[in-house]
């Protein structure tokens, strides 16, 4: 059986690598996805992103993870305001990209709340 903080922490680095690398490529590929819009995207991503965490660091405080994955949209931003990406760099990404931490790792908050009792 797989031990499933490992599934969670190898799912987690899988999924951060592919959002940085498609956040930084000049011209990502189209998914379909794209359809529900770029903020979609990033609050899923985001979503993911901190709900992996959360399995994979259990002992880690949720207020650290969400400091990180916010830190992390932010550089992805920076980075996007390269000009030979060819990217835009857009301050409403990296809101929703935290927004969507916040609201999973709060939903993660409670859960672990609830069975504690």
């Amino acid at each position: 059986m797989i031990n499933r903080t490992l599934a969670a922490r190898t799912a987690f680095w899988a999924a951060l690598l592919f959002a940085v690398v498609m956040a930084v490529l000049p011209t990502p590929p189209h998914t379909p996805i794209d359809q529900f819009g770029d903020k979609f995207e990033h609050m899923l991503a985001f979503g993911v992103l901190a709900a992996l965490a959360a399995i994979g660091y259990a002992k880690v405080p949720l207020l650290r993870i969400a400091e990180r994955l916010s830190f992390l949209g932010a550089l992805i931003e920076v980075a996007q305001s390269i000009p030979s990406l060819h990217r835009d760099c857009d301050i409403m990404d990296w809101v929703a990209d935290t927004a969507s931490v916040i609201v999973v790792l709060l939903v993660v908050a409670l859960i672990r709340r609830i069975f504690r009792r």
